[in-house]
């Protein structure tokens, strides 16, 4: 297992840097993020040019690369803070459809003029994703979905969307849970979009009679929970990829601000406790990445492993996302929150992928009960 980067991904996450720097600084992105679209439709089609909506596509469409070329990416589009949808589209759907008949959407990922979400979220839906209740009936030509979803990330701006629904059983029942891809502009497709804490956009979608064909499952009829527990493994490397981003540019402005700021006619980063608290953001920061490269490694290998190292990754991200940031808001005292300063947006950042995808807690049971089948 590899914790470092070769010189072919170095240069892949100095590209994404570069590329990234020059699309606009902080106050540009922050302007975009509050503009009537919420996002930066030029940087999306650049990504796309640049071949990075190609990294761990299939061959046959033009992918390259696997899990480290995506732990490059995500950390460098996690430094810059930026909200495009790439871990939802590229990190979490593609794999998925990757599985067949979905070679159309793939090469539109590729080429940046498709956009994916996934909506399986639901109210009162927590860890156990086998409570998913959306039902979908089938009908003489295909299927036809009734329900809502909440909470589904990049949804305003998804030209489809992959949706978790109950073709059978009950909820709870982890038989029955089938994929389904879904235009975002079919009838009886409504959306209401709003910002999440970190200004990104979301929605709660709802879905009232959308008649979908026979073809466009994905997966077998039924056994789609297998598919969601790789969906949420993956999603977990992306956000911990990303998070070393975030933690590394709240570590690096924290060292800034401690080098220029003066108390008692001295920088408080001379201050030996203080100085204490950043070396300890520096072994989150440390530890976080490890078991983000470990996640990201173990996506393609023994569902049993992925799954482990990706709760493994939840829990140590979890933990470093909200000390780091913590204590980058207390070091920078109140100012550390005000809007004019980066650092209370990569706070927010960081506290939305601390509660994403499961809570530690669940995920401390589940590697638990891992270890001890394994053993």
């Amino acid at each position: 297992m590899d914790f470092e980067l070769n010189d072919e991904q170095q240069q892949l996450k100095s590209t994404v840097e570069r590329y990234l720097a020059s699309a606009g600084d902080f106050a540009a992105r922050t302007r975009a993020l509050r503009s009537e679209s919420g996002w930066r439709e030029a940087v999306w089609h650049g990504l796309a040019e640049l071949g990075v909506l190609s990294i761990g596509l299939p061959e046959a469409h033009g992918g390259f690369g696997g899990g480290l070329e995506m732990m490059a990416a995500m950390e460098e589009l996690g430094r810059a803070l930026a909200p495009e949808p790439v871990a939802e589209t590229l990190f979490q759907a593609a794999p998925l459809l990757a599985r067949g008949g979905y070679g159309h959407l793939l090469e539109g990922i590729a080429a940046g003029s498709v956009r994916l979400a996934l909506a399986v979220g639901e109210e009162g839906l927590r860890d156990d994703l086998s409570a998913i209740a959306l039902r979908a009936a089938r009908t003489a030509d295909g299927w036809r979905l009734d329900g809502a979803k909440c909470v589904v990330v990049a949804a305003p701006w998804a030209t489809h969307l992959l949706v978790a629904a109950r073709t059978s059983g009950q909820s709870g029942d982890g038989e029955g849970l089938t994929l389904f891809v879904v235009p975002a502009d079919a009838p009886g497709v409504t959306m209401t979009p709003y910002r999440m804490l970190d200004e990104r956009r979301a929605a709660d979608v709802h879905f009232a009679g959308v008649e979908v064909a026979a073809s466009a499952l994905v997966g077998a009829e039924g056994q789609g929970l297998a598919l969601l527990e790789e969906w949420r493994d993956r999603a977990i490397a992306a956000a911990a990829a990303e998070a070393c981003g975030v933690i590394e540019r709240l570590l690096d402005d924290t060292v800034a601000y401690a080098k220029q700021r003066e108390q008692f006619g001295q920088t408080i980063g001379s201050f030996q406790v203080l100085q204490h608290r950043m070396v300890d953001m520096v072994l989150e920061l440390e530890l976080a990445r490890s078991a983000a490269m470990l996640a990201c490694q173990s996506l393609d290998g023994d569902p049993a492993q992925r799954a482990a190292a990706a709760s493994a990754a939840k829990v140590t991200v979890a933990r470093a996302c909200r000390f780091a940031g913590q204590n980058a808001v207390q070091l920078h005292g109140g100012m550390g929150m005000t809007d004019e300063l980066a650092i209370g947006h990569y706070f927010k950042r960081a506290t939305v992928i601390e509660h994403q995808f499961g809570s530690a807690g669940w995920h401390l049971s589940r590697r638990a009960g891992l270890d001890e089948r394994a053993a």
